[in-house]
């Protein structure tokens, strides 16, 4: 047999790629990514991380010390144009600037985003002050949550929570219900309502629930997909997904 070496040839423009890094047992993430980035020339990739429940600030700071080693295994030694962790709760206790170290330690090239960050930049591009905040957490967790956004300075006119103290029944919670629990919070004074966690069924249902209550809603996922998508350059032409992503 006769064998023939071939010289390759490969594709010098590459698409923008995103990493995700998602918790072990997050339902939705992974979904709420491609059913908004689907139709754009970027490239997705994700590891998950290994988490522990139950939901208290103790066990997602241990959480975090396991991004380095997860965010490495994204593409090992190949450049990331964004890594997005995929925690709200988790970033609110571990610390922003805890998360970006330990992602850039991996991938130093790389931006950075988050839940909760995602959403500070999103509430304040829209220029929203006044805010009602959903959780499915329990309410020590709930509580961090509202006072991470009281000490950004935004004002919390209401609060409701499910008090789910595992992560993977968060995602196992019906969507319907969702929207009829969310539709009928106390948004008295409010100018938008921010539904927290990633796991939670929300973006599917924010564009129904903008129209139902006739305020701005913000979810975790969507602010997140939204500000990943800022930082690479291709956040245009997105319907379907909430008034947030007509601000580009």
């Amino acid at each position: 047999m006769y064998s023939t070496k071939i010289d390759p040839k490969f594709n010098i423009n590459q698409n923008p790629k995103i990493g995700l890094i998602a918790l072990a047992s997050d339902y939705m993430i992974e979904k709420d990514f491609i059913s908004v980035i689907k139709d754009k020339k970027v490239d997705f990739f994700v590891n998950r991380i290994e988490c522990f429940n139950p939901l208290t600030a103790e066990n997602l700071i241990k959480m975090s010390e396991k991004v380095t080693d997860v965010t490495k295994d994204i593409l090992p030694d190949e450049k990331i144009d964004c890594v997005a962790y995929g925690c709200t709760s988790g970033t609110i206790a571990a610390g922003y600037d805890s998360i970006v170290k330990r992602i850039k330690k991996a991938k130093p090239e790389a931006e950075v985003t988050t839940p909760s960050t995602a959403s500070i930049k999103a509430l304040k591009k829209m220029n929203l002050n006044k805010i009602a905040i959903f959780t499915p957490y329990p309410k020590k967790l709930n509580d961090e949550v509202v006072n991470f956004f009281k000490d950004e300075n935004f004002e919390v006119t209401s609060n409701s929570y499910f008090d789910i103290p595992s992560d993977i029944d968060i995602g196992k919670v019906d969507s319907d219900y969702l929207f009829n629990v969310l539709s009928n919070m106390d948004l008295k004074g409010a100018d938008a309502l921010f539904i927290s966690c990633t796991a939670l069924p929300a973006l599917s249902i924010i564009d129904k629930l903008e129209k139902k209550i006739g305020k701005i809603v913000l979810s975790s996922n969507q602010a997140l997909i939204w500000d990943t998508l800022e930082k690479i350059g291709e956040n245009d032409s997105i319907t379907g997904f909430g008034k947030l992503f007509l601000e580009n």
